[in-house]
C-alpha cells in the first residue's frame, strides 16, 4: 500500500477532523445518502460517502498535487454560497424513457493554500457526483481515491474480454477499467464511474494494490494554462443492481445540448457484415448493391430505421490509399442510399480511423451528409486515451454538425453521458461485440455486462443473431457458433440500452421465427419507459421496457442455468392487456438446441404474474397491447 493511503487511514477512523477544521455534509433530497467533505491533519481533502445509514466510502483523499502520488495539501476548507436545491426534470430525445427527474442539493467549497482550488459537490437521490477546479499555469495531477469501508464485492469493465469480476476489493491487484459496480450486500449496490469528461481529458483509469480495499484514479499529466476542471467522480447508489442500470446520473451531469437534434432517429439497424457469405435458397447475401437492397425492403417492411454498411465498401479500410469518398463501392453506396431514403430506411457508413486520419475529415463527413447517410460507424481509433478522447469528441461534434449519428467501435473511449449533450452519440461498442467472441462470450458474459458496461451508456453488442443450428456457418467473418438460444438472441436486442439496436442477420432467418419477429418490430424508439424488473449480476436479468407506440416489451435472459422466473405485471396500467408470450422449449438448451421455440396467447392486468421459464443460455420475450 502506498504512503498516501496509508497516511490518509491511519489518520481517519470515521471523519476524523484537524483540531479547528470543519467538515460539511451535503445530503441528497430524500435524505438517505450523505457526502461528507473534511480537511485532514495535513490539510488534504478527504470525503466520505454514506447511504441508508451505511458508510460505503470513506475516508478518501480527492483533489490536485504537484507530482503523480504526491498528497494535496491545503490550509481552510470553507463553503461557498448556500445550499443549492434544484427539483426539474430533463426530456431527452431519446433514453431509457421520455421523462427524467433532475432532483438534487448541490454546493461548492473553496480550498485556501499556495494552490486554491474548488470542489463542486452533487447529491442525488441515486448517488453523489463531485468535481475539482484549479486556475493554475503548468503540470499538475488530479489525486482521487475511493477507499470502500469493508471488503466488497466488485466487477469491472475489461475491453474486449469478459468482464472482471466477481472479484473481492482486496483482490485488485493492478489497473482496472471503470465502469465499476460494487455489491455491498444483498441490498445495496454502488457503481463508479465519471461524466462529462472534458474534451482534453484524460479517461479516468483506477489501480489498486492486493490487499487494499482502495482504487485510486491513475494520476496523468494535466496541463494547463488557465482553469482546469475534472470530470465528475460518479458513485451511483441503488437497493438493487438493476436501479443502476436504470439510472440517467450519468447524462444528467453533462451540459445540455445546443442546436436541433430533432433529426436523430434511433431504432433498430440491419447490418451487411455478418450476411456476407450467408445462403439461402440458393441466394448468396454477400456486401453489394443487391444484398443490400434486399436488407433495405426488409427493413421497410418491418419498420426498422437503418442500414449499417460496414468495412472495405470503399477499399482495404486499413490502407492508406482507401479514399473514404471515392474508392471502390462509393457509386453503389450513393445509389443504396437514395433508395432507403425513398423507403425511409437510413444508411450508415463505416469509416476506418486510418482514413478518418489520412483523409480531411470534416470534408469526408460533409460528404457523407450531401450523400444523405444517417450516420456514420467509426472504427479502430489509434493513439492514447487522451488522443482518442479528444479525437472523439471532435467528431462527434463534426458528425452533428452534418446531421449524421455516430457508433464508436474497437475499444472506443468509454461512454460518459455525452448522449446529452450530443444526442446524434447513440452508441458503441463499450463491450465485446458477441459475434467477435467465442472464446469469451458465454450467456453469463452478456447477463454480467449489462450489470457492468451498460450502466455507463448505449452499448452496440451486435445481439439477434438467428442461425443458430450447431454448427459453424457459412459467414466469411466468425462463422463460430453463438452461444445462445433464438429466443434469448431476440430477448438481447431489447435488454441492450442503445440508441442504434444492431441487429446481424438476414431477412429469411428473421422471418423463420414469425413471433419473435413481432417482438423485434415492436422495439419502436424513443423508449416512453425503461424498468429493470428484476436480476442479480452474472446470473439473469429481467427488462421492461414501454415503446414509442405505448406498448409494453418484457425480456428476460439468463446464463448457463435453466431457471423459471415469476415476472409481476404490476407496471401495467388498468385495464385489460393481451400478451403474445415467447420462451424456450421444454428441450432447448444453448449447448445442443438452440433453435426450439414456445409460445402462447394470454389476456393479462396489472395484478397477472406471467411465469416463464427459461432453458441454459436462454430467454423469453413477452409482447403486451391494449385488449381490443
Amino acid at each position: 500500500m502506498n504512503l498516501r493511503r496509508i497516511t490518509a487511514m491511519a489518520a481517519l477512523l470515521g471523519l476524523c477532523l484537524a483540531a479547528g477544521a470543519r467538515g460539511y455534509d451535503v445530503k441528497s433530497p430524500d435524505g438517505k445518502t450523505v457526502f461528507s467533505l473534511s480537511l485532514d491533519a495535513s490539510g488534504r481533502p478527504v470525503y466520505a460517502v454514506r447511504t441508508g445509514g451505511t458508510t460505503v466510502v470513506g475516508p478518501s483523499v480527492t483533489g490536485f498535487a504537484a507530482e503523480p502520488g504526491a498528497a494535496p495539501a491545503y490550509t481552510s476548507l470553507k463553503k461557498t454560497g448556500g445550499l443549492k436545491k434544484v427539483r426539474t426534470e430533463w426530456r431527452p430525445l431519446w433514453g431509457k424513457r421520455s421523462v427524467v427527474p433532475d432532483r438534487y442539493n448541490a454546493r461548492t467549497f473553496r480550498l485556501d493554500g499556495d494552490s486554491p482550488a474548488t470542489i463542486e459537490v452533487r447529491v442525488y437521490d441515486e448517488g453523489v457526483a463531485f468535481r475539482a477546479s484549479r486556475q493554475a499555469r503548468g503540470t499538475f495531477y488530479e489525486t482521487t481515491d475511493f477507499a470502500f469501508a469493508g471488503d466488497y464485492t466488485a466487477w469491472y469493465y475489461n475491453g474486449e474480454r469478459h468482464n472482471i469480476g466477481p472479484e473481492k476489493l482486496s483482490d485488485a491487484d493492478g489497473e482496472r477499467l471503470p465502469l465499476m459496480t460494487v455489491q455491498v450486500n444483498d441490498g445495496l449496490y454502488l457503481a463508479v464511474h465519471e461524466a462529462a469528461l472534458s474534451p482534453d481529458g484524460w479517461p479516468m483509469r483506477l489501480s489498486s494494490e492486493k490487499g487494499s480495499k482502495t482504487l485510486s484514479i491513475i494520476p496523468e499529466p494535466i496541463e494547463t494554462q488557465g482553469t482546469y476542471t475534472s470530470a465528475w467522480r460518479v458513485i451511483m447508489c441503488s437497493d438493487t443492481p438493476g436501479g443502476l442500470v436504470d439510472s440517467h446520473l450519468l447524462e444528467l451531469l453533462n451540459p445540455e445540448p445546443e442546436g436541433d437534434f430533432g433529426w436523430v432517429k434511433p431504432g433498430v439497424a440491419l447490418w451487411d457484415w455478418r450476411i456476407d457469405g450467408a445462403v439461402w435458397d440458393g441466394y448468396h447475401y454477400g456486401m453489394n448493391y443487391d444484398s443490400w437492397t434486399r436488407m433495405i425492403d426488409f427493413a421497410a417492411e418491418q419498420g426498422f430505421s437503418h442500414l449499417v454498411l460496414d468495412a472495405n465498401w470503399y477499399g482495404p479500410e486499413f490502407a492508406k490509399d482507401s479514399d473514404p469518398t471515392k474508392g471502390d463501392k462509393a457509386r453503389d453506396v450513393q445509389r443504396i442510399i437514395r433508395y432507403g431514403r425513398d423507403k425511409g430506411v437510413g444508411v450508415w457508413l463505416y469509416l476506418n480511423d486510418v482514413a478518418g486520419t489520412n483523409y480531411p475529415i470534416e470534408e469526408t463527413l460533409a460528404q457523407y451528409e450531401q450523400w444523405g447517410a444517417s450516420g456514420v460507424k467509426y472504427g479502430f481509433m489509434n493513439g492514447t486515451p487522451q488522443e482518442k478522447n479528444r479525437k472523439t469528441q471532435n467528431i462527434t461534434a463534426l458528425c452533428a454538425k452534418h446531421h449524421l449519428m455516430v457508433d464508436y467501435h474497437d475499444y472506443p473511449v468509454h461512454p460518459f453521458g455525452q448522449m446529452r449533450t450530443w444526442p446524434n452519440a447513440v452508441t458503441r461498442e463499450y463491450c465485446k461485440a458477441q459475434l467477435d467472441g467465442r472464446q469469451i462470450f458465454y450467456p453469463k458474459t452478456f447477463v454480467t455486462s449489462v450489470f457492468v458496461n451498460m450502466v455507463a451508456g448505449p452499448v452496440d453488442m451486435n445481439n439477434g443473431f438467428m442461425e443458430l443450428h450447431q454448427g459453424r456457418t457459412t459467414r466469411k467473418d466468425n462463422n463460430q457458433e453463438v452461444p445462445s438460444t433464438a429466443t434469448a438472441e431476440i430477448a438481447r436486442t431489447l435488454i441492450t440500452w442503445s440508441g442504434a439496436t444492431v441487429i446481424p442477420d438476414i431477412p429469411e432467418y428473421y422471418r423463420k421465427y414469425p413471433r419473435l419477429l413481432e417482438f423485434l418490430s415492436a422495439e419502436k424508439q424513443p423508449w416512453k419507459e425503461s424498468i429493470t424488473l428484476d436480476g442479480r449480476i452474472g446470473e439473469y436479468i429481467v427488462m421492461m421496457r414501454q415503446n414509442a407506440d405505448g406498448d409494453f416489451l418484457v425480456a428476460a435472459a439468463t446464463d448457463e442455468d435453466a431457471r423459471t422466473l415469476d415476472i409481476p405485471l404490476s407496471f401495467l396500467p388498468k385495464g385489460s392487456w393481451a400478451a403474445a408470450v415467447n420462451t424456450d422449449a421444454e428441450d432447448t438448451d444453448y449447448r445442443t438446441n438452440r433453435e426450439t421455440c414456445a409460445s402462447y396467447d394470454t389476456v393479462v392486468t396489472s395484478a397477472a404474474v406471467l411465469s416463464v421459464r427459461l432453458a441454459p443460455g436462454g430467454g423469453a420475450c413477452i409482447l403486451l397491447r391494449p385488449q381490443r
